[in-house]
């Protein structure tokens, strides 16, 4: 891959600017990623693996709970990752709300029987009239975009047009649920955000007692270092002084076979073990294994991409791991029969999936970069089902 220079103008306009010589390097690997993927297509390449069958079975992570009597409203709904968390929870679900068109069909092939509203038309929360759920709603769930405070968004924060957090907190101002849980990136707790969280969030839910706290998706069993951030509101103090953040139900350990007996402590033998990625997967032993690094969102960046690569640190991750990166394929048998550089596995979006914690019958609908950009872009549901579960366990 070449390398690209980037240069910054204005400090807010981004350019790239490449040599000669990184142009033609460039359009080389291009071109050779292209032939290489229609020799694929026409089974021209040996397949270098066999299709696998994963280890990791993520309901498992978050067990089907009766229905709680506790009725939510989902916003900003991407491919489902909260939606599909509270509803392992046993949630009622009301309705969802998501932008993006192609996200709408995801979640109603997903759940027929549930309301999605989709699209610029009925999905936009700018247009919708809350006053509709008064009474109807007990709990109001979503992740507001993120953009305006990841490294990738440029921070902008409230300049952000992208900054939904003024409809998100209209919402549950109009509705008044009895509780309210929104999800960030990591980088709205920078200092620099310190005054847009308490006078544009904070200050704005007068009605409501706000905590915030941090999750990392591999203490819960997912294969993936993801941290997040949570608010989680009540407009009663009591259910709010019984709210507990969700701990740790995992921790993350190389399996190097079994431990030697009497050598297990307190700690391991109360937490789960979370599955490094080949072994979720269901790949081969190389004696090697880890975590995967954040999953990327392909609707971030440059558009159409097969990728779910984050960074130069994460592409060493996955080469130490065997795991090919890039050109996701839009399933197991494509992956197998189109080899990666170096024998390395290549990853199909099921398998993407899987690594963000949605199980296998969860179906996103789109092009492969779409699906990526769903799969990226949602909460991991076994979090979103600890989160879920500790607020019904408040509210009962």
């Amino acid at each position: 891959m070449a390398n690209i220079v980037s240069v910054y103008k204005n400090s807010s306009k981004r350019e790239y600017v490449l040599t000669d010589k990184e142009r033609d390097n460039y359009r080389q690997t291009s071109q050779d990623s292209r032939l290489a993927k229609s020799s694929a297509q026409l089974g021209l390449l040996e397949s270098l693996h066999e299709i696998n069958t994963p280890r990791l079975n993520p309901c498992a992570l978050m067990p089907q709970i009766e229905g709680n009597k506790l009725r939510c409203l989902s916003l900003f709904s991407g491919g489902g990752g909260l939606d599909l968390g509270f509803d392992r929870a046993g949630y009622e679900h009301v309705a969802s709300y998501e932008l993006i068109p192609i996200c709408k069909e995801t979640l109603s092939s997903n759940r027929p029987q549930w309301n999605v509203f989709g699209g610029p038309d009925s999905g936009d929360v700018t247009k919708v009239d809350w006053t509709l759920y008064k009474g109807q709603v007990d709990v109001i769930h979503g992740g507001p975009p993120c953009q305006p405070f990841s490294i990738a968004g440029e921070q902008k924060g409230a300049d952000d047009e992208r900054n939904m957090w003024g409809e998100f907190i209209r919402a549950v101002n109009t509705i008044k649920p009895q509780a309210f849980v929104a999800e960030n990136v990591l980088g709205i707790l920078n200092p620099k955000f310190e005054q847009f969280v308490k006078v544009n969030i904070l200050d704005k839910l007068k009605d409501y007692s706000v905590v915030k706290f941090e999750m990392n998706s591999s203490d819960y069993g997912v294969p993936q270092i993801r941290r997040r951030v949570f608010f989680v509101g009540f407009r009663g103090s009591k259910d709010f002084n019984k709210f507990e953040i969700p701990k740790p139900t995992h921790r993350w350990s190389p399996y190097d076979g079994l431990p030697k007996q009497g050598t297990i402590s307190l700690f391991d033998s109360i937490l789960g073990r979370t599955m490094g990625v080949r072994e979720a997967l269901g790949l081969a032993d190389t004696k090697f294994d880890n975590l995967a690094p954040t999953i990327r969102s392909a609707f971030t960046g440059k558009r159409n991409t097969t990728s779910v690569l984050n960074s130069a640190a994460g592409q060493k991750t996955w080469g130490d791991m065997g795991v090919w990166p890039n050109g996701v394929q839009s399933n197991r048998q494509s992956a197998s029969n189109f080899p990666a550089k170096h024998n390395h596995f290549r990853m199909s979006v099921q398998d993407v999936a899987l690594l963000q914690g949605f199980p296998e019958n969860w179906k996103f609908s789109g092009a492969v970069y779409q699906v990526l950009g769903q799969i990226g872009n949602s909460v991991s549901p076994p979090v979103a089902y600890q989160v879920a579960k500790n607020v019904a366990k408040a509210l009962m």
